[in-house]
């Protein structure tokens, strides 16, 4: 997987730039990272409820450790 997507997503999200973060949701090739984006936007746009928009949040800000964390680990023992 290309950890720039990941990257790309942290961004996005810290900085609150939502209409790219749609993008990256559309363009990526993790379909995981995907879903998280899309419940996280869908969260953002129509949820009252604070605790849901954070827990979604947290939710994709956790995959995407993650997914970084489990693509290092593929990297170092591909150079091995």
């Amino acid at each position: 997987m290309n950890t720039a997507d990941y990257d790309k997503a942290l961004y996005y999200t810290h900085r609150s730039q939502w209409d790219n973060l749609l993008i990256l949701m559309v363009r990526t090739k993790d379909d995981f990272l995907s879903k998280k984006i899309e419940h996280f936007l869908h969260a953002y746009n129509f949820e009252k409820d604070y605790t849901v928009i954070e827990r979604q949040l947290y939710s994709l800000l956790r995959y995407i450790d993650h997914a970084s964390h489990d693509f290092d680990e593929e990297e170092i023992t591909a150079l091995l």
